[in-house]
């Protein structure tokens, strides 16, 4: 398939004689809880403000786990559905009316764009959008990016920074967006409960802020990582404790509690554990999202009269998007650290299941 360019003016705009109706390509495919095909799909031709990309590299997350294993109201609306969202790549193509790319850019995408316009955007709460465009579809070989998403999620790669890299601003948006929410202060004491992916970022966020940071888990390999990727000062092994409060509060000021308690789970029983953690005046940050319906008991003498503060952060804006990008090419955030296996796009499945038996952090597919 030849493509013709033809290029006018300094703004390069571009005129192509190659078209993708009818292009197969290979892409993961979602068909129901534990069922992922790997099959041949239509490449879907870019609209006038669409741009069409090839991916370079695609990493599995914690969220595709959970929709692998139960499926997600949400980001599968409709099946078969594309799967996966975390992403970097080259612009293959262009709509016609898309201003600032061209074919032969180095892209990163994030997997949503506020409408800017809702109750919630007007109010810059613009992760609570209500109409909150969603991208599904990094494990295969190209995607087509929408046009909300195009005009303010999708960024050029800094020079030198690496595909695999770059894949993971989406990620650590999330968590930059979690931290400066928080608001970390240098000094204090932050732990962190549960050091997948997440956190494991969150632990690093932590350690930039200025913050003594203890880290607990039970994996072997995460808890390694907490050390050489997070930088904690501290690194609890859970396995050998069944009641964490009082180490955790052995490594704190006078024993007193933790300043900040961040559970990166996402299970009811752990956030309830979380109170216990914190000192008075404290920060309770329930990070993890866990499955809809779940409820949890709080302590009320507690949480009234030791004025512990309660929060929860939800995915990310463009603003810390961009952010994370940032972390990324300063080199502050050295993320290739958490890629731990490299497999080819055919074997998502088995990438997928390696991740969720906690025999791999981050799995890199390339298409």
């Amino acid at each position: 398939m030849v493509g013709i360019f033809l290029y006018f003016g300094r703004k390069h705009s571009i005129l192509t004689l190659k078209h993708y109706k009818n292009m197969k390509m290979k892409a993961i495919r979602y068909y129901a809880p534990q069922d992922i095909r790997y099959e041949d799909v239509e490449v879907k031709e870019p609209d006038d403000n669409e741009v069409l990309v090839k991916i370079k590299a695609a990493l599995t997350c914690g969220t595709d786990i959970k929709t692998y294993r139960r499926g997600h109201p949400v980001l599968i609306k409709k099946v078969p559905s594309g799967f996966g969202h975390e992403l970097a790549g080259i612009v293959e193509k262009v709509g016609k009316n898309v201003i600032g790319f061209e074919p032969g850019d180095r892209v990163v995408a994030a997997n949503s764009a506020p409408c800017g316009k809702c109750f919630f955007c007007r109010r810059q709460e613009y992760n609570l959008c209500e109409n909150l465009d969603l991208l599904n579809g990094a494990y295969a070989e190209y995607i087509t990016i929408p046009q909300r998403i195009v005009e303010k999620n999708l960024l050029k790669i800094p020079t030198g920074l690496s595909f695999e890299k770059a894949a993971f601003t989406e990620p650590l948006a999330n968590v930059v967006h979690g931290v400066e929410r928080t608001g970390i202060k240098p000094g204090q004491t932050v732990g962190v409960f549960g050091i997948g992916p997440i956190g494991l970022m969150f632990v690093r966020l932590a350690k930039l802020k200025g913050a003594r940071v203890i880290a607990a888990g039970r994996n072997p390999l995460k808890l390694e990582l907490a050390r050489e990727f997070g930088h904690a000062d501290e690194v609890i092994d859970l396995k050998k404790y069944r009641y964490p409060e009082k180490i955790f509060r052995s490594f704190t000021d006078e024993g007193k509690g933790l300043d900040v308690a961040v559970e990166c789970v996402g299970l009811p029983e752990i956030w309830e554990e979380m109170f216990k953690l914190v000192r008075k005046g404290g920060t309770v940050h329930l990070f993890g999202g866990c499955k809809s319906g779940t409820t949890v008991n709080i302590d009320t003498r507690r949480l009234h009269y030791d004025e512990i503060r309660v929060m929860s952060v939800f995915h990310h804006t463009p603003k810390y998007f961009r952010q994370a990008l940032e972390y990324i090419a300063n080199g502050d955030v050295d993320v290739t650290k958490l890629i731990t296996a490299k497999m080819p796009l055919e074997k998502a499945k088995e990438a997928i299941e390696l991740h969720e038996a906690g025999k791999a952090i981050k799995v890199l597919l390339t298409p």
